[in-house]
């Protein structure tokens, strides 16, 4: 077997490399437009913890106020969005890196059946919803 030519092996892996991380960004950022709007969201990260009494959801929004997030139950879905928006002090920056994104989120997280009171709060630059189980 003859061997590669190194010029077409590391385009073919930069390629891929690259591949991997377009598919990784969309993946995170899942850039759709929202239902009946033409705006582009995003779905943030979470973490969703259960336990006997309650269901915990953090969601990593950092700089987001917890009061400002809408959570709704439809047809035992968790519907949660909002606006992340750049601080007021930092809107007549010059920007030199911006990692964080930014616009309107939404994420869709499939819940147990049950019934559940929604409760919200900040923890460690997170959002945090506690789904209370009721009987």
């Amino acid at each position: 077997m003859p061997p590669k030519d190194p010029i077409n092996w590391m385009l073919s892996d930069a390629i891929d490399t690259l591949a991997r991380a377009e598919r990784l960004h969309q993946q995170f950022l899942n850039l759709q437009p929202l239902a009946g709007t033409r705006e582009p969201c995003w779905e943030p990260p979470i973490d969703v913890l259960e336990t006997e009494r309650e269901i915990l959801i953090f969601i990593a929004l950092p700089g987001v106020d917890p009061n400002e997030v809408e959570a709704i139950l439809d047809k035992g879905v968790l519907v949660v969005r909002g606006r992340r928006a750049l601080p007021a002090e930092l809107r007549d920056a010059r920007i030199l890196r911006l990692e964080l994104p930014q616009g309107r989120f939404e994420r869709r997280i499939a819940l147990p059946s049950g019934r559940y009171a929604i409760s919200r709060f900040a923890a460690n630059g997170c959002v945090g919803l506690r789904l209370a189980k009721s009987s």
